[in-house]
C-alpha cells in the first residue's frame, strides 16, 4: 500500500473554505455598496467591453480596461513574487499574500461613501486575481477561491459519475466542490447582514478572517513546515 500523500497546510480544506467565504463577502459588498458589480472575476467585464467596442462606446470600453488590467497585473505580480519570495525561505508566498490582502481590505473599510467606487473595485480585482492564481488545489483537487461557476459544474458532473458508477473519487469531488459552494454563499449572506448593520466598514469582517488564516499559516511556516518551505503546492 502506497504512502499517503501529505498536503501542505495552505492546501487544506479549512483554508479554502475561509478564502471562498471571504470571496462571497466581497461579492455582496461590491454589489450592494460599491457600484453594483462583482469584482471576483472578469467574465462580465470582458462581455461589457466587447459590447462597448461593438457599440462604439469608446469611453466605456476604455473604462472597462481598468478592472480587466488590474486582474491581469494581479496574476502577473502573484506569479512573479511567488517565485521571488520563495528564495528567502521565511514565509510562503501563499501566507504573505493573505497578510497583504487583509491590509488592503482594512484600508478599503476606511474609504468614505463619497470615495469613487472604482477604488474599491480595482483593489479587489487585483487581490482576487492574486488569490485565484495562488491557491489552485485543495488536497490535490483543482479549485478556485474567488468564484463558483466551475464548482457548480463539478458538483453536477461528478454527481452523475457517482450515481452511475459509485465512483469514490467523484463522491469526494462532489463533497469538496459542494462545500466550497456553500461557504461562498454563506459569505454573501453574512456580508449582506453586516452591511445592514455596519455599512461601509462591514468589509473589516472579511479582513479579520484573512488575518486569522494568515497568522495560522505563518505559524505553520515557521514551525510545523519550516523544513518544507521549498515544497511547491499542487497545481503550480
Amino acid at each position: 500500500m502506497g504512502k499517503k500523500e501529505e498536503f501542505l497546510e495552505c492546501e487544506k480544506p479549512w483554508v479554502y473554505w475561509s478564502l471562498i467565504f471571504v470571496a462571497g463577502w466581497f461579492g455582496a459588498y461590491t454589489f450592494m455598496l460599491r457600484g453594483g458589480v462583482f469584482c471576483n472575476a472578469q467574465t462580465a467585464n470582458i462581455v461589457l467591453f466587447a459590447i462597448a467596442i461593438g457599440s462604439m462606446q469608446w469611453k466605456e470600453a476604455a473604462y472597462l480596461l481598468v478592472p480587466i488590467s488590474a486582474y491581469f497585473v494581479g496574476a502577473f505580480v502573484s506569479e512573479y513574487l511567488g517565485k521571488t519570495v520563495k528564495k528567502f525561505q521565511f514565509l510562503r508566498w501563499d501566507t504573505l499574500l493573505l497578510g497583504i490582502e487583509a491590509l488592503v481590505v482594512v484600508g478599503l473599510g476606511f474609504l468614505p461613501k463619497s470615495a469613487p467606487d472604482q477604488i474599491c473595485q480595482v483593489a479587489l480585482n487585483f487581490i482576487c486575481s492574486m488569490q485565484f492564481n495562488t491557491f489552485r488545489q485543495v488536497k490535490g483537487v483543482p479549485a478556485a477561491t474567488t468564484f463558483v461557476t466551475n464548482h457548480i459544474r463539478q458538483v453536477g458532473s461528478n454527481l452523475a459519475k457517482y450515481v452511475r458508477n459509485k465512483d469514490e473519487a467523484a463522491e469526494n469531488r462532489v463533497k469538496i466542490h459542494g462545500q466550497l459552494l456553500l461557504f461562498f454563499a454563506l459569505g454573501g449572506v453574512v456580508s449582506a447582514v453586516a452591511i445592514q448593520l455596519f455599512s461601509y466598514p462591514s468589509i473589516w469582517g472579511s479582513a479579520a478572517i484573512l488575518f486569522v488564516v494568515f497568522l495560522r499559516l505563518a505559524y505553520v511556516d515557521r514551525h510545523n513546515e519550516k523544513e518544507r518551505l521549498a515544497q511547491v503546492p499542487h497545481g503550480h
